[in-house]
């Protein structure tokens, strides 16, 4: 099964995903156990790993990264298996929680900047800081996914510094069939508009 896990930054008025650019997508391949960067001039080199994907995996990837990504492929990533960690983390437990505090609860690991400082880096045009700091991310998410996929949960610090479990469940799902009867995911995503 070859999965894909991945992360964006960008730059632009949150609030306003039409504004909002891509500065750097991050991802680890399963297939090649390695990791890779694009910014937003190497999209195109992008787009085969996740046609490729038969699922792909992020951190609050389906409502933020996904749409964003969006506006630049020319097929529809929403039609790839995807697994959103956050997603499955607030179905289980009916909150929101940063990547960073499951991260450390869970992991005792951190991120190693953030949001803000990456806009910062774009500024100066330091893209090679924000791929850095991509990947960073992309390792977390893919350490929080490899830990729940084994272990069937995460954690979460409370306010009064307990650390409390979230049941949660990775594995693939059945993939229900496309218009055509095919199977979705295994072998390459048909996404693009022929």
């Amino acid at each position: 099964m070859s999965e894909l896990v991945f992360d964006i930054e960008t730059y632009g008025d949150i609030k306003n995903y039409d504004t909002m650019k891509v500065t750097v997508v991050s991802i680890f391949d399963y297939a090649s156990n390695s990791f890779y960067s694009f910014d937003e001039h190497e999209l195109a080199n992008l787009w085969p790993y996740f046609e490729r994907a038969d699922r792909i995996i992020g951190y609050n990837s389906i409502s933020f990264d996904v749409p964003i990504l969006n506006k630049y492929y020319a097929g529809d990533l929403t039609t790839i298996p995807h697994l959103d960690l956050l997603k499955e983390i607030k179905d289980s437990s009916g909150s929101r929680y940063k990547l960073d505090d499951i991260a450390s609860a869970t992991l005792q690991m951190k991120k190693s900047a953030d949001g803000l400082q990456a806009l910062r880096w774009y500024e100066e045009g330091k893209i090679d800081e924000i791929k850095k700091y991509c990947e960073q991310d992309v390792k977390v998410t893919r350490d929080l996914y490899e830990f729940g996929l084994k272990n069937k949960m995460l954690y979460y610090p409370t306010l009064t510094g307990q650390i409390n479990p979230i049941a949660v469940d990775f594995e693939m799902k059945q993939v229900a069939a496309n218009a055509t009867g095919g199977s979705v995911g295994g072998g390459i995503n048909m996404t693009l508009p022929f």
